[in-house]
């Protein structure tokens, strides 16, 4: 039975959904998912001052490009942080992925 990490899958269904920029900031917990963006060919990883800024830049590609925004932020204060932005992106619509 072969074995698929969940970041990995992840990563998978971001390509599968036409993902080409994840913004985040590394902490503990989400730092391993970000580094796999480092060796991925077709998801650049934009590295952001902090967690609100993450979600404000995925918020803003969404509105430019028409394609899903993505932040990827570590649990606890950072997602806090971040989830102003996202809340933002739900009352208008925006489609804003958050891990």
């Amino acid at each position: 039975m072969e074995t698929t990490l969940v970041k990995n899958y992840l990563i998978k269904r971001l390509r599968q959904l036409g993902v080409r920029i994840v913004f985040g900031l590394s902490g503990d917990y989400v730092g391993p998912f970000l580094q796999e963006f480092d060796h991925e060919t077709k998801i650049t990883r934009i590295g952001n001052t902090n967690e609100l800024e993450s979600a404000y830049a995925a918020d803003a590609y969404a509105k430019i490009t028409g394609k899903p925004g993505v932040v990827a932020v570590t649990y606890g204060v950072g997602s806090l942080t971040a989830i102003n932005g996202v809340a933002g992106s739900f009352v208008e619509q925006v489609l804003v992925l958050s891990s």
